[in-house]
């Protein structure tokens, strides 16, 4: 990397508990145990205050886990094939219990709470993909499921009556399930249709574009490649600014009450 071209400066904002803004420039590597050709950066933690883990991840040709990720009882994952170096050349191997698919660009895949997946780069094109773990919140007569998708076969809904708002999701709304993944994007101009006050809290990687995101009393830009942490009861709210679509994809923790 070398030397600094000028003053240190950094668009990072970390108030723990509340929220926090992680721009892609001063992220760091993170080894991760039995991940064989990863490179790796956490984003949220509970170190912070999040409930769940969320990575982005370089998987180089020949990356793989060496052990099922996430078999620890309790434990719930996702995975998302973000991007690829070379378009149309990635493939993701992805097999969750006994079933084993691979994903191009764009393809997902949760593994219920204690079954893990296990990931591999079997193709000759880099990529990148988002994880995600956190302890699922059983409820009785219900059950979650393994689920594949992707984003590219979703189509997209008009959110909340607005149509320069559209909204993809990845997940089923059964209450078998306690998070979900969505893809929420404006058109320029385009906004949330208030401002959010709630329970759930959120992780989102920004895919394209850029904003102001409204964050508690702050007002704060954002763009591709940032990612963005809330806590429960943040008030948030965005308007896209610039000539792309702003998109995000995003966990939500969902389908429970609260527990005293």
């Amino acid at each position: 990397m070398g030397y600094p071209k000028g003053n240190l400066v950094s668009r990072a904002i970390v108030k723990p508990g509340i929220y926090s803004v992680i721009p892609p420039e001063g992220r760091v590597l993170n080894v991760l145990p039995h991940f064989e050709g990863f490179a790796t950066t956490i984003l949220a933690s509970p170190k912070y205050g999040a409930s769940f883990v969320f990575y982005v991840s370089g998987v180089t040709p020949g990356a793989r886990t060496l052990r099922t990720w996430c078999r620890e009882e309790g434990i719930e994952s996702f995975v998302y094939f973000m991007d690829e170096e070379t378009p149309g050349k990635g493939e993701l191997t992805v097999r969750v219990g006994d079933e084993e698919k691979t994903l191009s660009q764009g393809g997902y895949a949760y593994a219920p709470a204690g079954v893990g997946m296990d990931l591999s780069n079997k193709s000759p094109a880099g990529m990148r993909v988002l994880l995600y773990k956190q302890r699922y919140v059983p409820v009785e007569g219900f059950e979650p499921r393994t689920v594949w998708g992707n984003v590219n076969e979703i189509e997209e809904r008009i959110y909340d009556n607005m149509e320069n708002v559209f909204v993809q999701d990845l997940l089923p709304m059964d209450p078998g399930f306690d998070m979900n993944f969505h893809i929420l994007s404006f058109e320029p101009a385009g906004s949330h249709p208030f401002i959010e006050t709630h329970v759930q809290e959120h992780g989102a990687y920004v895919l394209s574009g850029q904003g102001v995101y409204m964050l508690e009393e702050d007002y704060v830009q954002v763009q591709k490649e940032d990612f963005i942490w809330f806590g429960p009861f943040v008030k948030q709210a965005v308007y896209a600014t610039g000539r792309e679509r702003l998109s995000y994809i995003y966990s939500k923790d969902f389908n429970r009450d609260v527990e005293l």
